[in-house]
């Protein structure tokens, strides 16, 4: 038996080649879409690739059937040939090996669906979300050669009214007074801080004023100190439910007061416990979830969780410029049904800071720019 791995744009190509090298009596092992070439990661090219195999022993013989060898028996091996069953084992385990590899799993859909389905995991979809949107898709598109432009198009709609389905998107119109950013450590939680601030300072005129109770990080306190002096802003530290209130009660004429909390381990059981004793979460607020694109799936489903004795009126996701999958956000949106409120794309205040817009997100799902 020989087995060969072919590469090609297409399908057909990829056929083509197949055809070309082992003749028409090759059998297709696997399929797989695959992405190569490109510079440090990037503008890599989307490819077919496909796995084929031969059995010398009848690659010669025609494939019309005849009277002569219609009913012609395969020769039966005898056993003094280890080499010949030695050198067929070893191909049986280059195939499988190469499989498991690869994930050698049958199509679900035909043609382009296919392949943009396995777009979408790719993208880091979860399957069953990823086949939900595609097989919706599938069921109402009649015509089977739809051209991928087509069938995106389709997709995208399908996300869109999946996230419509979810909730609120789009930024806080600052209606209640207090603002609170929630999120495990890292994700940017005091730097998005800053950009709501200078955003309702600058565009929308309004008394601002800030209160951290993120006093396990000297750094962050200064971060955000240095912030209220650029911004003009009055800044309180609360080290606990006492100092909340009387920061509260400080800033009581002012339009807007940003809350800063503390990150720590999102796994720690302790973490939300120790929230509820610094800020009081019966004003008159609204809560935010920070989580930052580079987290696993899994992990903001778990944050998430983490916080679910918490009011979360949306989800602000920071770090889309350090990563290149975002079938995250599908997934968070549809498991718990929470909208996005900002989407962060760098460290620049104020700028780097775009209002969640579900066109923009579902293009980002699907890996379609959006000047396209």
């Amino acid at each position: 038996m020989k087995v060969k791995k072919f590469k090609a744009t297409t399908m057909p190509e990829a056929m083509h080649e197949v055809r070309k090298e082992l003749g028409s009596d090759a059998v297709i092992l696997n399929s797989k879409i695959v992405h190569d070439g490109g510079f440090l990661g990037l503008f890599k090219k989307r490819k077919i690739e496909v796995l084929a195999a031969i059995d010398p022993s009848t690659a010669s013989q025609s494939t019309i059937p005849t009277k002569k060898n219609k009913f012609k028996e395969a020769p039966i091996k005898q056993p003094n040939s280890p080499g010949a069953d030695t050198a067929v084992l070893d191909e049986v385990r280059e195939i499988k090996k190469w499989i498991q590899t690869h994930g050698g799993k049958e199509s679900i859909f035909q043609g382009e669906l296919q392949d943009i389905y396995q777009l979408l995991i790719e993208n880091e979809v979860k399957e069953s979300i990823a086949f939900e949107i595609v097989e919706s898709v599938a069921k109402r598109m009649d015509d089977s050669s739809a051209s991928r432009e087509r069938i995106l198009s389709e997709i995208q709609e399908e996300i869109n009214q999946a996230l419509t389905n979810c909730g609120n998107f789009g930024g806080n119109s600052f209606k209640k007074r207090y603002i609170h950013l929630v999120g495990p450590t890292g994700v940017g939680k005091t730097t998005t801080i800053a950009k709501l601030a200078a955003h309702a300072v600058l565009t929308q005129g309004k008394k601002v004023a800030f209160i951290t109770t993120d006093t396990y990080r000297i750094a962050a306190i200064e971060q955000l100190k240095t912030y209220s002096k650029i911004l003009n802003i009055p800044i309180e530290v609360a080290y606990n439910l006492e100092d909340y209130k009387k920061s509260i009660e400080k800033f009581a004429s002012y339009d807007l007061v940003l809350v800063d909390t503390a990150g720590r381990n999102f796994k720690d059981k302790k973490y939300v416990e120790e929230l509820s004793n610094i800020i009081d979460l019966d004003q008159d607020i609204d809560t935010f979830l920070v989580l930052s694109l580079t987290t696993r799936s899994k992990d903001m489903e778990e944050i998430f969780s983490q916080f679910k004795n918490v009011p979360i009126r949306q989800v602000i996701f920071t770090k889309s410029d350090e990563t290149s999958t975002f079938g995250s956000m599908l997934n968070l949106c549809k498991t718990f049904q929470i909208g996005v409120a900002y989407i962060t794309n760098g460290q620049d205040v104020p700028d780097d800071i775009q209002t969640a817009s579900i066109q923009d997100m579902s293009r980002q799902i699907i890996g379609v720019e959006k000047n396209e």
